[in-house]
């Protein structure tokens, strides 16, 4: 999970408490939990989809609700007479990392900004860029002093030889040209807000260079101190989603002290945005039947009221239920199930919640798996490799095969995963093709899942359970097969009626299916010679599959 060290100080003074192992104890019950706490220094691990729980103010939030000090969520105050600022995005910039976004915060009180909450927010700005943004590829994020700065910010694409910035880690302005060449940010960074010969730049109203994003800040426009009272913050990327949601846990370092907010616009080729999603708590629903079906739980209005501001979010009850409002640091919350967890968590999970699933199969495995064990376990006793593959198989597959009735899979990612595969032969074939290096005979074997069409369901399709084998060897023929179909059958204790059928792929007159009981229970025949060619093997190939959906409930017993 990710991780992240944070000062105990200002994380208890956050919760309001003082007590190391009530924090622990608190946090167990939640998506966070303390890993390691040495001095000043806790080391904080959190889910994948709770980032705010990995910065002092988000993760002081959180406890604040579960020690009963704080509820609902907190106030996001504007700031008064806050001029209008607008980012105004060239057209240029689109090809490169078209996606901008920005929000102004403002100190609650005279002392502005301080050393600890400074390093608090690089620190976590430099962790959303390692566990959310690709190593920024996919967006960045900037901090900038803003008490005096005009309102107006130009985001531009530049001739890199007529830009000058003074890094921020260095007391010299250099040309951007040497910049390109010789700062290790540029070394590290600079693919992502180049193109050719220009650049990306960030600009006040006035010209002066914020920053080169996704690169680095300049100063005196890009350096935030101590004692600064207002401040920007501001993404860029690739990836819409990831600038704003980025942005959104950027902003709980400080609105979770109680700093003033203030929407930045956005003025662009893709669309114009006011900003106010960064200033405004946005609302999602939950109803009690949805609550009830999903938990089993039946709250009141006010049980549940009380217990979405145990997880700092302010609820408003309704006649069917709860409506919630979900702060810009919470991009994980996006539906109905989302709040239930929250609800859950909570109330709080203890062994006396726990409540056995209605299973006939409580406490030992499936008798279907156990059943398809045996069948695997036979395989393997008679030569056979075991192989474990995907039902997405190559288009390539199925021409070769003529399978025309597996399924297509909508906007694939790649030809290899363009169908799911209604016959294991499918998989088979290509375990083969890769294996040529390989000495004759050649046997291999799968259990698994294939996925047939079937009107009578919803989607149109249905998963069964097969067993596929595949064997290659001088003077293999369709005999081997049905051999081999023989022996399994034998050893369930029964013997199906073999009968002539023709099976894309193989030869004509050496394909055959089983039946047993009416059901068709198995099919095996030899290949085309033009598939073996194809696959590059130099010897006959064999083919077997025993329909294990068919074939459990006639020896379930």
């Amino acid at each position: 999970m990710p991780r992240a060290i944070v000062s105990a100080a200002r994380l208890l003074a956050a919760a309001g408490a003082s007590d190391p192992q009530k924090i622990r104890e608190l946090l167990a019950t939640s998506k966070a939990e303390v890993a390691e706490w040495a001095g000043d220094n806790v080391t904080v691990e959190a889910t994948p989809d709770r980032l705010d729980l990995l910065n002092e103010g988000g993760l002081g939030l959180e406890l604040a609700g579960l020690l009963g000090r704080a509820a609902g969520t907190p106030a996001m105050d504007p700031i008064a007479a806050a001029p209008t600022t607008t980012i105004r995005v060239a057209a240029e910039v689109a090809p490169l990392r078209p996606y901008i976004a920005g929000v102004i915060v403002e100190a609650p009180s005279a002392g502005g900004l301080d050393e600890g909450l400074l390093a608090e927010a690089v620190r976590y700005q430099e962790l959303l860029h390692a566990a959310a943004t690709g190593d920024r590829r996919w967006a960045s994020f900037g901090i900038y002093p803003w008490d005096h700065s005009p309102p107006q910010i130009r985001y531009d694409l530049e001739a890199i030889n007529e830009v000058r910035i003074r890094p921020l880690d260095e007391d010299a302005e250099i040309s951007g040209l040497e910049f390109f060449r010789s700062h290790p940010m540029a070394q590290k960074y600079g693919a992502f807000g180049r193109q050719g010969d220009e650049c990306l730049t960030l600009r006040d109203g006035e010209g002066t260079l914020l920053s080169l994003p996704p690169i680095l800040n300049a100063r005196p426009g890009g350096e935030a101190r101590m004692g600064h009272r207002r401040l920007l913050l501001e993404s860029t990327g690739t990836r819409a989603a990831r600038v704003t949601d980025g942005l959104g846990l950027l902003l709980s370092v400080f609105a979770s002290r109680g700093w003033r907010l203030a929407p930045v616009g956005v003025d662009a080729a893709l669309g114009a945005g006011d900003g106010r999603g960064f200033v405004t708590p946005r609302e999602l629903r939950l109803s009690a039947r949805e609550l009830a079906g999903a938990t089993g739980l039946e709250l009141s209005s006010a049980e549940g009221t009380r217990l979405f501001g145990r997880a700092r979010l302010t609820a408003k009850p309704d006649p069917d239920g709860w409506t919630v409002s979900a702060p810009p640091w919470r991009p994980d919350l996006l539906a109905g199930v989302d709040l239930v967890e929250e609800l859950v968590i909570a109330r709080g999970v203890t062994s006396s919640d726990a409540i056995i699933p209605p299973s006939p199969v409580v406490g030992q495995r499936r008798g279907t798996s156990r059943f398809e064990e045996s069948i695997e376990l036979l395989l393997l006793g008679l030569g056979y490799q075991p192989l474990q593959t995907t039902v997405l198989v190559p288009e390539s597959s199925v021409a070769l095969l003529g399978r025309t009735t597996a399924i297509s899979v909508a906007r694939p990612v790649s030809e290899l995963y363009a169908r799911l595969r209604d016959t294991m032969l499918l998989s088979l074939v290509g375990s083969l093709g890769r294996n040529v290096r390989h000495a004759y005979p050649q046997r291999l074997a799968e259990v698994g899942p294939v996925i047939v069409r079937a009107e009578s369901e919803e989607s149109g399709a249905a998963t069964r359970y097969r067993a596929g084998v595949i064997y290659a060897a001088d003077g293999a023929g369709f005999s081997d097969a049905a051999s081999l179909i023989d022996y399994l059958m034998g050893r369930l204790g029964a013997r199906g009626v073999r009968e002539p059928t023709v099976i894309p792929g193989t030869i004509d007159g050496r394909a055959a299916r089983v039946r047993l009981a009416g059901e068709v229970v198995a099919e095996l025949g030899e290949l085309e010679p033009r598939v073996v060619a194809a696959l590059g093997v130099p010897v006959p190939v064999v083919w077997a599959e025993l329909d294990l959906t068919a074939l459990w409930p006639l020896f379930r017993r």
